[in-house]
């Protein structure tokens, strides 16, 4: 409670003394510590009396100097490379006789070559029967056929890296169709496929042998 001579105070303007105390300042942390908000230690900026600098963090090599990035970019310039120099063709557009039972199929019945060609480079997507009557269809219909082939070739160049030789697609198969048919179906075998069987014939086939056991010789016999 308030005496008189607090009464006195109020009485010439004088604020009266709180009966509690004012808060004190809280404790400012010393230079050498740090605190943790987040979970996260911050480091401060003035260093510890030995001149060294406290670090919590790991030192992670940026990706250009680890073998990482070096892999990396090595991958980049060779995939650079690539695309800059596109791989030739295994065969030449004239070189039909290198492969006669093609260069035949292909004189006779265009739309089985193209159907094959189709059916492989759609990787089974379409059949060999559909592709091979939509070839015939838009033969007999617009005689541009062509124009409908020159799409797989241009497929099939972006599958396997090829140059876009001798001249562009379209001008390949518009002035050299059955040539560039041919070209392609070589092309293909050359990579492994069996033309005849279709893409799930040649899927089975690589799936079969992938799985066979290996011939094991027999010990040796007195």
């Amino acid at each position: 409670m308030y005496s008189q001579s607090d009464f006195n105070e109020i009485e010439k303007g004088s604020p009266p003394p709180s009966l509690y105390p004012e808060p004190s300042a809280p404790p400012q942390p010393s230079s050498s510590t740090f605190t943790i908000a987040t979970g996260i230690p911050v480091v401060l900026d003035n260093p510890s009396s030995n001149n060294q600098s406290i670090n919590h963090f790991p030192n992670y090599a940026s990706p250009s100097n680890d073998n990482g990035g070096n892999i990396a970019s090595a991958l980049d310039q060779s995939q650079h490379q690539q695309l800059q120099h596109p791989v030739p063709w295994s065969s030449g557009l004239c070189d039909c006789f290198d492969d006669f039972h093609t260069c035949c199929l292909t004189c006779w019945c265009p739309c089985v070559t193209f159907g094959r060609i189709a059916e492989i480079v759609d990787r089974g997507s379409t059949s060999c029967e559909i592709s091979g009557a939509l070839y015939m269809m838009i033969m007999c219909v617009t005689g541009c056929s062509c124009l409908y082939s020159c799409f797989y070739r241009s497929k099939l160049r972006g599958q396997y890296f090829l140059k876009e030789s001798p001249c562009t697609d379209c001008f390949v198969h518009c002035c050299c169709e059955e040539f560039s048919l041919c070209q392609e179906y070589r092309e293909l075998k050359k990579h492994g496929f069996d033309m005849s069987i279709g893409w799930h014939g040649n899927a089975e086939r690589r799936k079969r042998l992938s799985t066979m056991a290996p011939i094991v010789e027999g010990g040796m016999k007195r």
